[in-house]
């Protein structure tokens, strides 16, 4: 929850404050507003609500509301909601005063005329919270909390502290309100450091508590500074069947940026977070230097005999480069549709114009602006003007041939694209398929990857294939079976037909082994039989008893049939043999809602596809990569200066994933600060007065 608590000389704001990492959803607002903050650089202590008077007999201040709308409602009984004195209405204890007013305004006009005591509602707006004080509250409160939304505002953004040294935005503050006082850019810089600090200690807390396996991903990329880095990302799944997600850290990888760099590099981010011997497999970007680190981790973690370790290729990254192939001779003819894409974006006239002809020669709605990004989905829209949408292009370039005629395209290039355009289909549904899937399961993309295979086999063998786009298929089997040979091993075979959809059914055959099967067996009896299970009944225990009509007083007949069900399980290939005898599930089903309704089935089995089904077919998040967002996301990783990059990535993360922006041990409650602004708490000029 947010507040603040008792700084050095012994101040005690009753904030509740609470170190624990909670759910967005399990946050109750608390107010930032009434404090008296410490403008001084050294020490730099810039929490909202932080005093430095200090007090230590003070009692803990009782929080009172005294907005004027408070004054029509009553709390109920529960003190969880307010009723309306009028009406009977109920509103949440929790909802902004300015709701309260609103319902007033719309439901009984003229309330404020029924007590003379209470002001009009445009006489005082905010929620002011009363505490004891030595003195009355200094007049740069609020500016000093428009630095607090700035600091919110550059971790969205993306955007270093220094972006603060520009005169001309400050100015712009200025003009708004004179008395304000923007920070400078260290105390920006050291305040986001200390709040990257303890977001991070909270993440290595969670994760002690995490009961299964976690996998991890990896990224790298060259900043505008020319400064290699890495990211780390840890996957799992937890007890309830949610899939977790949280970047670790963002690390600089020191020169010469070799295998042995990374290798060190990442052994330290493990190591942080005591997840060196808790990590079952590594997910890397395909370059050369991952692959030689990720083998130098497996060779480490299997000589000190610690759990099974395997690294994974990117699927997406071989994907891209396999449909980056298929491209290669029709670029500039791709390029002159991306020109005319371009030039209707920027021109309103020219949109109008071609919705009128797709309309007329009924070619389809088409929505703008146009993605007309290098991507893969933009290349694809390119592809899909020119096969679905042929006639109104023409037509348009036509029109405006005098500047745009180079663009129009002869025969050969439109046959060209119309081959190109059926070939990549299927491409295109695929990554579609993975971008929008809620948990693209390795399983799942390898079933995903056969297909693929499979259609640049067709497009080879066939009579009908041209032979510019044969040449580009001999390329991408080559990617294609260089993928295979990486993933073909019993770890991706056991992670595969641990999901339902999948199981050896729909597994490839590349990677359906005999001896895997049985491989897998002995590696589910060594690690998952009853001699290991007696740590993780507890987990599932409590869905077993459930399942079996359990309490705590069981007849004597049920004791009798609990121990033989027991004992038809005595021999834990019993749950991987009846797992695998049943048909696959349906591919739209939600896995883990799948394993969540079966683990009282296979209570052994359930917890092996907890950990395996963590790990990740993709390095990177498939969207970005195939999408337009993805030019955002990479602009925002190459353009942020060293001494930014990994509190504003990391922070950004993981307010994302649910956290709360932090500051030592004070969560900011910046829902709480935007509602005290929206209900007239956030003028400057109104505060000096």
């Amino acid at each position: 929850m947010a507040g603040v608590v008792g700084d050095k000389s012994g101040v005690l704001m009753d904030w509740n404050v609470s170190t624990e990492y909670k759910n967005l959803k399990d946050m109750e607002p608390k107010s930032v507003m009434d404090v008296a903050l410490i403008p001084n650089m050294e020490p730099i202590d810039v929490t909202p609500g932080t005093s430095d008077k200090g007090n230590n007999s003070t009692k803990p201040r009782k929080k009172t509301m005294t907005s004027v709308y408070l004054k029509f409602f009553e709390t109920t009984p529960d003190g969880k909601n307010r009723k309306c004195k009028f009406c009977g209405q109920i509103y949440s204890i929790s909802t902004a005063t300015g709701n309260l007013g609103r319902h007033l305004s719309n439901r009984h006009p003229g309330y404020d005329k029924l007590d003379d005591s209470i002001s009009t509602p445009g006489s005082q707006a905010i929620i002011v919270i009363k505490k004891p004080q030595t003195q009355p509250k200094t007049s740069h409160i609020e500016p000093e909390h428009l630095n607090w939304l700035l600091i919110k505002w550059l971790i969205l953004a993306s955007l270093p502290p220094s972006t603060f040294e520009e005169k001309w935005l400050s100015n712009s503050f200025k003009f708004l309100s004179p008395p304000v006082q923007i920070w400078p850019t260290e105390k920006f810089q050291a305040v986001l450091h200390e709040v990257f600090r303890s977001m991070r200690d909270d993440i290595r807390c969670m994760l002690e508590n995490v009961s299964s396996k976690v996998s991890i991903t990896l990224d790298f990329w060259t900043s505008y500074q020319q400064i290699f880095y890495m990211s780390v990302t840890c996957q799992w799944i937890d007890e309830s069947w949610s899939f977790r997600k949280f970047l670790l850290d963002i690390s600089r990888v020191p020169s010469p940026c070799g295998s042995a760099e990374i290798y060190h590099t990442l052994i330290k981010v493990l190591k942080f977070y005591n997840l060196e011997t808790r990590v079952l497999s590594c997910t890397h970007d395909n370059s050369t230097n991952a692959v030689l680190a990720c083998h130098t981790l497996k060779e480490d973690l299997d000589s000190q005999k610690a759990n099974p370790f395997c690294y994974v290729p990117c699927a997406a990254r071989t994907l891209n480069s396999i449909i980056d192939d298929s491209l290669r001779s029709t670029k500039l003819v791709i390029s002159k549709i991306r020109e005319f894409a371009l030039e209707m974006n920027s021109s309103s006239e020219m949109m109008e114009e071609f919705i009128q002809f797709t309309t007329t020669y009924q070619e389809g709605n088409w929505k703008f602006p146009l993605d007309v990004s290098s991507r893969w989905s933009g290349t694809y829209q390119m592809l899909d003007i020119v096969r679905k949408a042929g006639r109104s292009m023409e037509t348009l370039i036509r029109k405006y041939e005098e500047t745009h005629g180079r663009l129009l395209l002869n025969s050969a290039e439109k046959n060209a694209i119309n081959i190109m355009h059926s070939y990549l289909e299927p491409f295109y549904k695929t990554t579609n398929d993975i971008c929008t899937n809620r948990l693209p399961t390795l399983g799942l993309v390898l079933f995903f990857m056969d297909h693929i295979s499979e259609t640049i086999t067709a497009c080879r063998e066939s009579c009908h294939t041209p032979d510019w786009l044969k040449n580009a298929a001999v390329d991408m089997a080559a990617k294609v079976r260089s993928y295979n040979d990486q993933v073909s091993n019993i770890f991706t075979y056991m992670t595969a037909i641990l999901d339902p959809r999948i199981k050896i059914e729909l597994i490839p055959e590349s990677l359906n082994l005999e001896n895997y099967l049985e491989e897998a067996r002995s590696h589910f009896v060594r690690n998952y039989s009853t001699t290991h299970f007696a740590s993780v009944t507890v987990a599932y225990g409590s869905n077993q008893e459930l399942e079996d009509g359990g309490g705590v007083n069981v007849s004597f007949a049920e004791e009798i049939a609990r121990k033989r069900r027991r004992a038809s399980m005595g021999t834990a290939t019993d749950e991987l043999t009846q797992y695998l005898s049943e048909p696959p599930a349906p591919i739209p089903i939600d896995v883990l809602e799948w394993w969540k309704v079966n683990s009282g089935r296979y209570p052994r089995l359930s917890v092996m596809a907890r950990d395996f089904l963590a790990v990740q077919a993709a390095a990177v998040v498939p969207e970005d990569l195939f999408c337009s967002k993805g030019d955002e996301v990479e602009r925002q990783k190459v353009s942020l200066p060293y001494s930014s990059m990994q509190a504003i990535l990391c922070v950004r993360s993981w307010t994302e994933s649910g956290m709360k922006l932090k500051y030592k041990s004070t969560e900011i409650d910046y829902e709480r600060l935007m509602e005290l602004v929206e209900n007239g708490g956030g003028g400057f000029e109104k505060k000096q007065k």
